[in-house]
This record gives C-alpha cells, structure tokens and sequence, in this order.
C-alpha cells in the first residue's frame, strides 16, 4: 500500500478554537525493561523474570495528574494489560482515554503485516479484557511508523481503529523518523477507511529541532520544551506531549550490558523527571488526544 504524505494530498482534521485550545497529555504505558534500546539485552522470554515496576510507576503518575487537574491518553501495552488488569481499569476510571501501544513492544517494520495485526488485535483484547474498553487509538513502539512500514495504516483502520500518533516528523534519528511528514494534525485516507494522524511534536528554537517529550524532555531544560510549545499555541496548534512511567523512577534497575548510547538515553535526567512534569502540567493546559484533537 501507498500513503501519500505530501501536504497537498492531505485532508486538514478539526482542530480546537483558540479559546479552547489545549495540548494532548500522552503517556506510553511499558516497563523499564521493555523499551527498544535494551531489546538487544533483554529477550521478550525472560520478561516475566525481571522486577514490574510499571503499576507502581503507572500509579505515581495517575495520582500526579490528579493532583494538577489533567486527564491525557495512555497507550497501554498489551503484555501489562494482561498481567495488571487493575492499573488499566484504574486508568479508566480516572477519566482518562484509553489506547493501544501494541502486545508485543515490536517494532513494526520489523514485523510482516500478519504479525502486526495479530499483534493490535491481542492488544485490543488483552486491554479490553481489563477494562471494558475498545481502544481505536494507537502509536506504535518508538514510533516505528516509517516510510517502509506505511502498510501498517491500512491494517490498523481494517481493524477499527480511528486515531494514531506513531509517525514522527523529524530526521536524524536510528530508529523512527519521517522528515517529510506533516507536522499538523490530518487525516490519512486508507483502502478501509480515513484515520486522524496526530504527529508527535518538534519545534525549531533557536535553529534547534526540540520535540516534545520522553528522552528530550529529560535531556533538555524544562524551559526549552515548554518554549516549544508555546510555539504551537501562537499557532493556535495543539503540541503533542509523551513521556512514559519508567521516566520518573529513578531507582529502576539498572540493565546490564547496554551500550553507552542506550544507557545515557535511558537513563539521563531520571531523578529530576517528575518534578520537571509537574512544572509543565501548571503552566501550559493539557488534555486528551481526543479533547486536543477537538472531537
């Protein structure tokens, strides 16, 4: 399948009126010892003997959120929803809107396209299962989206799903990356269907490409992400904010036999993380993908 991502071929989505504009709140529900960077470490077999930290995590940020009045999107993990049913119904009933990161944690061009899609529908069942509730929103591990994997868009409308923000457009990264994608919100029309991209965010500031969240936001001031996005509402533009629980817990276990790369972009600026997010939960209004969307 072909996708044409230039912005000429492509159908603006509604988006917010200024007075209620607001940014989209997500977070990307998987454990420390399940990101990409440690995959060539850590085998998905010997998942089940490492230390689960993700429903303490997970919780920590739950009660963070309410204590500043935010509600924002989780893309739970198939492999947690199956084993912590209770963090995923506690994740509803706080309000917030429930999504997809996949079952496995695989990245989809690594995939074939059969595997993807068992992998979403497990996904779906396994998050289903614990809540009640059909996910039809979806970002892929580590924005695995690329030019190469765009069949996976036909087959994650085939199967109901509506929105997706896995397609990065930005450049110069290993693993995800699609520099000549739209970077507003849109629509994407597939063979079964339209679906509403909601990109992950970058800003230029000061000729530095800054995006908005995970390892970057760790990394650089808060300052500087919270001046990207401020870029985004002079736009009148909702930014799309990730971070995931593992982000604010600076104890985690350490895993071992990582290469220096991975380590430093696991592991900089943990300790400071979740008073950092604090900081920018107060001074910028944030919301679902759905509310920031507009729908």
């Amino acid at each position: 399948m072909t996708i044409n991502l230039d912005p000429q071929h492509l159908t603006p989505a509604s988006s917010a009126p200024s007075v209620d504009l607001c940014h989209a709140l997500s977070v990307d529900v998987e454990d420390y010892f399940q990101v990409s960077a440690f995959e060539g470490r850590v085998s998905r077999k010997t998942w089940e003997t490492y230390e689960c930290r993700v429903e303490a995590n997970t919780d920590r940020m739950l009660s963070l959120f309410d204590q500043c009045q935010v509600r924002g999107t989780f893309f739970i993990l198939g492999w947690v929803a199956e084993r912590y049913p209770g963090l995923v119904s506690r994740i509803a009933q706080s309000g917030h809107e429930i999504a997809s990161h996949g079952y496995w944690h695989r990245l989809v061009y690594d995939l074939t396209p059969e595997q993807f899609a068992s992998d979403i529908a497990d996904s779906v069942e396994a998050i289903h299962n614990a809540c009640g509730i059909r996910a039809t929103a979806y970002r892929a591990p580590s924005f695995s989206i690329v030019e190469r994997s765009l069949w996976a868009l036909d087959i994650l409308a085939e199967q109901g799903f509506t929105t997706d923000s896995s397609i990065f457009p930005i450049s110069g990264h290993d693993r995800y990356g699609m520099p000549g994608a739209k970077k507003e919100i849109h629509t994407l029309p597939t063979a079964h269907g339209d679906l509403v991209e909601f990109p992950p965010t970058a800003s230029k500031i000061g000729g530095l490409t800054v995006p908005i969240g995970g390892g970057y936001f760790r990394l650089f001031p808060r300052q500087l992400t919270s001046a990207a996005i401020t870029q985004h509402e002079r736009l009148n533009r909702p930014a799309m904010f990730y971070i995931h629980p593992w982000e604010i817990d600076p104890h985690q276990p350490r895993i071992q036999g990582a290469g220096a790369k991975s380590r430093f972009r696991h592991y900089v600026g943990l300790a400071r993380t979740e008073q950092k997010l604090r900081r920018l939960l107060q001074t910028h209004r944030f919301a679902t993908m759905e509310e920031a969307i507009g729908r």
